[in-house]
C-alpha cells in the first residue's frame, strides 16, 4: 500500500511538473469560453519519449482540464509558475488523514502552501461545468472564503482513473490546531464518531460546537461585520450555482498555551529557507480572505508573522485566539441522487435538520447559525444592571402610573380648596398669557418614554425651586394648578392642556 501510494504521490507530481512547465511557452492572452472545456492529455510511458521524460513508475495518462483558465485562476491569485512548480514537486507530498466520510485522499505540500484533493468522477465533471461561473465570481471578487482551485487533474494507470484537484490550504500544519470543526449549520448526526475522537487531531461538528464553545467566538465590530458579510457573499454564490451540503473547515489555535510546544512545532515544520523569493500567496490566508492588504487586520499579519494570517478573536472566557476558516465541499450540486436522499431523510427524520437540503434554504440555515451561533460582535459598551432595571419597559410603565395616580389625586384635594377661594378670573388670564410662551412645555399626553424623562424633571425641578424660590414654593404651585382649573376640569394629564403637564411637574417637586 505504501508503495501505491509513493507511485500515485511521484506520478501526480510528475505529471504536474511537465505540464506547468509546457505552459508557459504558450503566450499570455485573455481567456476565452472555449478555454474551460479544454482537456490536454499527454502518455508518459517509464521509458521516456522524445517529448517526456523517463521515470521508475508505472506508465500513466496525464490529462489537463482547461489549462489556460486555470493559469488566469493562478495568476490572478498571485502564484508564479516557478513557485506552483517548487511548491509542488520539489519535496515529496505528505499524505493526510481524511476527517471526512467522502474516503478522499489529501496530501498537502512540504511547504503548506498547497492541498491536493481526490475527486470523484462527478465532482470533477461538476467542477469544469462551473468554472466559467467560478471565474466570473473571482474577478468580481477575490475577496472569498471559497477553495481556490489551482489545478484540475487526470491520473490514468492501469485503468483506474484519479482525478485530483490543487486547491489552497486552509489549516497550516506550522500553526497547532487546538480546536478544529467541521460545521454546516445542521444538527443531524452532526457529531464525531468514536474513531475520529481517539485522533491526535479529531475534527469535530456542529453538535460538539455547541458543547464546547456554547457562548461562540467573538471578535471586534470591523473583523465580524467582515466575515459576516463574506460568508453571505459566498453563500449566495453557491445558492446560484445550486451547491449544497458545504461545511466552513474552522481551525482554532489558543494563543498562550503550550507555548514550548508551539516553537517545537514551528522549528519543525518551518518553510524551506532556500526558496527563491519565498513568495507569498495572494488571499491565501483567513485574514486575507475576508479583509484583503491595506485593512487594519494586515497590520496584525506583518507586525507578527507568527500569526500565519490568522483571524484574532476571543472565547467566552476571554481567551486570546487566531482562527483558520475556509468553505470546504463545495462540489456537491442538488442533483437527483441529494433531491432523493433529503425526500428519505425527511420522511424518517426532521427535515430542517438533516444537512441534505435544498440550496437556498441549506445557505439561510447556514448563515443563520454561524451568525447567531458560532460568530459574535463583542460589545463596546454594557449597560450596568441598575440602569436595565431603570430604562426597562415595566419600570417605565410602573413609574408612569404612580406618577398620574398620584397627582390626580392631589388634584381632586387642591381643586376643592381652590373653589373655595374665589380667586377671579380676570387674574386667572393674565396668568394664563404670562406663561403661554414659556420653552419648557411638553405634550400634555406623555409617551411611555417621555414618562422616563418626566421623573428627571421631577427632581431637577424640586432642586430648581428649592434654591430659586425658597419662600414662594406654596404660592407658585397654587398658581400653576390654577392654570389647569381655567382651562379644563378634566384631571391632569387628560385635558389636553398646553399648561398641563409642567403643573403636574412642580406639583410633584413641592410635594
Amino acid at each position: 500500500m505504501v508503495t501505491a501510494s509513493s507511485a500515485i504521490k511521484g506520478a501526480i507530481q510528475l505529471g504536474i511538473g511537465y505540464t506547468v512547465g509546457n505552459l508557459t511557452s504558450k503566450p499570455d492572452r485573455d481567456v476565452l469560453m472555449q478555454d474551460f472545456y479544454v482537456v490536454e492529455s499527454v502518455f508518459l510511458p517509464s521509458e521516456g519519449s522524445n517529448l517526456t521524460p523517463a521515470h521508475h513508475y508505472p506508465d500513466f495518462r496525464f490529462k489537463t482540464y482547461a489549462p489556460l483558465a486555470f493559469r488566469y485562476f493562478r495568476e490572478l491569485f498571485g502564484i508564479k509558475p516557478d513557485d506552483y512548480l517548487y511548491s509542488l514537486c520539489n519535496e515529496p507530498l505528505i499524505e493526510l488523514s481524511n476527517p471526512g466520510a467522502s474516503g478522499s485522499l489529501f496530501f498537502v505540500t512540504s511547504d503548506d502552501e498547497f492541498i491536493i484533493k481526490t475527486v470523484q468522477h462527478k465532482e470533477a465533471e461538476f467542477l469544469q461545468k462551473l468554472l466559467p461561473g467560478y471565474y466570473m465570481n473571482l474577478n468580481q471578487n477575490p475577496r472569498t472564503l471559497l477553495p481556490k482551485f489551482y489545478g484540475l487533474y487526470c491520473m490514468q494507470s492501469g485503468g483506474i482513473n484519479i482525478r485530483i484537484v490543487v486547491m489552497n490550504n486552509v489549516l497550516p500544519r506550522a500553526m497547532r490546531m487546538h480546536f478544529t470543526y467541521d460545521l454546516k449549520g445542521s444538527t443531524y448526526k452532526r457529531r464525531a464518531s468514536r474513531k475520529e475522537r481517539e485522533k491526535s487531531n479529531p475534527t469535530f461538528k456542529d453538535l460538539d460546537f455547541l458543547q464546547d464553545m456554547h457562548e461562540g467566538l467573538y471578535f471586534d465590530t470591523e473583523t465580524y461585520n467582515a466575515l459576516m458579510k463574506t460568508l453571505q457573499r459566498d453563500c449566495r454564490v453557491l445558492e446560484s450555482f445550486k451547491i449544497m451540503d458545504y461545511s466552513l473547515l474552522l481551525g482554532i489555535h489558543i494563543l498562550d498555551h503550550c507555548l514550548k510546544e508551539k516553537e517545537e512545532d514551528t522549528a519543525q515544520n518551518a518553510p524551506d529557507a532556500k526558496r527563491p523569493g519565498m513568495q507569498k500567496v495572494l488571499y491565501s490566508t483567513a485574514m486575507e480572505s475576508i479583509q484583503g492588504p491595506g485593512k487594519s487586520g494586515d497590520g496584525i499579519i506583518t507586525e507578527n508573522p507568527d500569526t500565519m494570517g490568522g483571524i484574532p478573536a476571543k472565547s467566552h472566557r476571554g481567551e486570546k485566539l487566531l482562527l483558520f476558516m475556509g468553505i470546504i465541499d463545495i462540489l456537491q450540486s442538488y442533483r437527483l441522487m441529494k433531491k432523493l436522499e433529503h425526500s428519505w431523510k425527511a420522511l424518517v427524520y426532521d427535515g430542517d435538520t438533516v444537512s441534505v437540503h435544498r440550496p437556498s434554504f441549506y445557505a439561510d440555515r447556514f448563515l443563520k447559525f454561524m451568525n447567531s451561533r458560532v460568530f459574535k460582535k463583542i460589545q463596546a459598551l454594557k449597560a450596568s444592571p441598575s440602569k436595565k432595571r431603570c430604562n426597562s419597559i415595566p419600570a417605565l410603565k410602573a413609574t408612569s402610573q404612580e406618577i398620574v395616580s398620584s397627582i390626580s389625586q392631589e388634584w381632586k384635594d387642591e381643586k376643592r380648596d381652590l373653589l373655595t377661594e374665589g380667586q377671579s378670573f380676570s387674574s386667572l388670564d393674565e396668568e394664563a398669557l404670562g406663561s403661554r410662551h414659556r420653552p419648557d412645555l411638553v405634550p400634555s399626553t406623555p409617551s411611555l418614554f417621555e414618562a422616563a424623562s418626566l421623573t428627571t424633571t421631577i427632581s431637577s425641578s424640586s432642586l430648581y425651586v428649592n434654591e430659586q424660590y425658597p419662600h414662594d414654593r406654596t404660592t407658585l404651585y397654587s398658581n400653576r394648578v390654577r392654570h389647569c382649573l381655567l382651562l379644563t376640569p378634566d384631571p391632569p394629564g387628560q385635558c389636553g392642556s398646553p399648561q398641563c403637564m409642567p403643573c403636574l411637574c412642580v406639583l410633584q417637586a413641592v410635594v
